[in-house]
Parts: C-alpha cells; structure tokens; sequence
C-alpha cells in the first residue's frame, strides 16, 4: 500500500508523529509520501521539542525511531507540484492531513490550493480516493463548518481529534495512540485492539 500523509501547522504534531510509527510497525504500508507545511517545525519544535527544519528522510527516520536507511517514508518539498502525489496516475490508497489546519481545510474546500498538500488532496477527491483530514481546531466557527460540510461531500472523512475514555486512558500516550488508530481502521491498516469497543464494558458495569 501506498500513502500520501501530510502534516500542517496545526497543534496536535503528536498525532502525525504517531500515526507515522504506526503506519511503519503495520507491514501493511510499503511507501509514505510525506509532506509538511513551512510552519511545521516551528510547531514541532514548540510541542515535542524537535528539529524539523530541512527535513530530510535520514532526519523524519531519526524522529520516528526507524532505521535511518530506512526507504518508507520520501519526503517532498511543499512547493513541489510535479512530485507523485500531484499526479491522479500515481496509483495509491489516499491520504491523511494529520492535524489539519482550518487554513488547509479552506484551501481544499474551495479548489484553489496553491502547494502539494492542497494539490494532493484534490488528487484524491477527483480520483475518488480515501481522503482523512483531522483538525485539531476548537472552537469551529461558521466558515469552518462549512468548509468541512462541502469537504465531506466532496468525498473526503472528517475524523476530528476529539479523545475517548471507554477504553480507560491512563496517560496522554493513550488519548493519542486511540486516535491514531482510528486513523488507521479508514484504511484497515492493522493496529493493536486493546482499545477497540466490545460491549463487554457495559455487561460488566451492571
């Protein structure tokens, strides 16, 4: 399987970073396409207390714990409208903005996107491709709304980053890894079930 994963400015680098890891333990991913926004490391620099400027694949490996002569991940440059996520030709299962910014969304909704992430997700909407965008953003205003309103029907999945507690989270690790892994079932990419809702919680609670 092949996928775009886009990361912008928004908070919640965590959720990207994470999702990341996951996609790469799977076995079921054998190519991501990774873009990220220029604000970016600003942000991964203020929440996680990383460098991510001039990424390279040696660097996103070191930050991912993976192999630094690892081939999964290739970076593009945002600003690179001929790479292979710009192309409806280039065969893949989709794409996941991982956190969304209301700025990206907006491009998206209206058409007008003017770099790779904008591009690649009207790649996928146009080719009918699973397109996931998870905004952080809260509270939504008016114009948000919409924008996700035409979005969705436009073909794309708002999955919000908005945490659960059936599963009993302990730690932040678990609010992140449960979201992450919703992430992961819109492209049944296997993942750990231990959080996954069996109805067994309530026979027990009675």
């Amino acid at each position: 399987m092949e996928l775009t994963l886009a990361i912008t400015g928004a908070s919640g680098t965590i959720y990207a970073q994470r999702t990341l890891q996951l996609l790469a333990q799977s076995g079921a991913v054998e190519t991501i396409n990774l873009i990220m926004s220029d604000v970016v490391p600003t942000v991964a620099q203020v929440e996680l207390g990383v460098n991510l400027r001039e990424p390279s694949a040696e660097k996103i490996n070191q930050w991912l714990g993976l192999d630094k002569n690892s081939k999964l991940i290739r970076v593009w440059r945002l600003d690179n409208l001929a790479a292979k996520p710009a192309s409806g030709s280039n065969k893949q299962a989709g794409m996941i903005i991982v956190p969304c910014s209301m700025g990206t969304l907006g491009a998206i909704a209206s058409g007008a996107g003017t770099n790779l992430i904008h591009r690649a997700a009207d790649v996928c909407l146009k080719e009918s491709r699973r397109l996931i965008l998870v905004p952080r953003e809260t509270p939504f205003n008016q114009i948000h709304l919409e924008n996700m309103l035409r979005v969705a029907r436009a073909g794309a999945t708002i999955l919000a980053a908005s945490p659960s507690f059936y599963h009993k989270p302990q730690t932040i690790d678990d609010l992140v890894n449960h979201l992450c892994f919703r992430i992961l079932d819109q492209f049944d990419i296997p993942h750990s079930k231990k959080t996954q809702w069996t109805g067994e919680e309530v026979l027990q609670g009675e």
